[in-house]
């Protein structure tokens, strides 16, 4: 079995954040939703994890922090290209989202913007040539 990467938030509303992960680019997946989490998978391997705040609390006993005030981590989701980018973001503020909360970074061969999730949870879309990094 490949190794996966699920990416827990805590949500203050499951239905509006789960219409921005789809925006974003991500499929609910069923077997995994109900009232209280909705599994959203990007790739086979690759999925983020709904969590209501009871539920979440579940999980931990540390107290859950608000990611519109702090920084909590940096999450980045590749596309495909440029435009693919800009297109992204589009689609997930037009889902609830907050459009750059970080300065747009354009290197050439690297080209990323940001978009914040109705949670504050700040997710970097980026593209990157493969050529410029082909070894």
């Amino acid at each position: 079995m490949p190794k996966m990467i699920f990416v827990n938030l805590p949500v203050r509303d499951l239905p509006a954040s789960a219409a921005f992960y789809v925006a974003l680019g991500g499929t609910v997946n069923p077997q995994f939703s109900d009232d209280q989490a909705n599994a959203v998978m990007f790739s086979d391997a690759i999925g983020v994890m709904l969590l209501t705040h009871d539920r979440y609390r579940q999980f931990t006993q540390r107290p859950i922090g608000d990611a519109r005030r702090e920084s909590q981590a940096l999450i980045a989701l590749s596309v495909d290209s440029r435009d693919a980018v800009d297109a992204t973001v589009a689609k997930a503020v037009a889902a609830g989202g907050r459009a750059d909360p970080n300065p747009k970074q354009d290197h050439g061969f690297m080209y990323g913007r940001s978009v914040e999730d109705p949670d504050g949870y700040v997710w970097e879309v980026m593209w990157m040539d493969p050529a410029a990094v082909a070894g």
